[in-house]
């Protein structure tokens, strides 16, 4: 199974905060495939360079240090994600569901409007 991180289960897991049993049991499974999109990144860095989140250290160097695979932006997903139904008015979430929809990434998060798009959701 090839996954792709929301940026909340991204942290939670870094922190060892819950997550749903079964996102546990798929993200520690070697044989799947875990990605975390370099919007993620961008947007942690944001939300801590304002005060909204108190996180040490690279966030790059922490995903590849968990054998994640960082997936770049590429101009394609940004078109895509600028074409998306605007269901969702996060733009790096956004960028998240075109991700996945060109990867056929099953994304992990707990927000409700993802089920809203053509995208495979497992609930983090």
């Amino acid at each position: 199974m090839d996954l792709l991180l929301d940026s909340h289960v991204l942290l939670w897991w870094l922190a060892d905060d819950p997550i749903e049993p079964a996102a546990v049991e798929v993200i520690s499974d070697r044989a799947n495939r875990v990605a975390v999109s370099v919007a993620s990144v961008w947007e942690i860095a944001i939300k801590r360079s304002l005060g909204k989140l108190r996180f040490d250290g690279s966030v790059g160097e922490l995903v590849r240090a968990e054998g994640f695979e960082l997936v770049a932006i590429t101009d394609v997903h940004a078109e895509q994600a600028g074409a998306l139904p605007p269901h969702h008015r996060d733009p790096f979430d956004r960028m998240i569901i075109a991700q996945a929809r060109s990867g056929r990434f099953t994304v992990v998060s707990r927000d409700p409007a993802f089920s809203l798009y053509d995208v495979a959701v497992l609930a983090g």
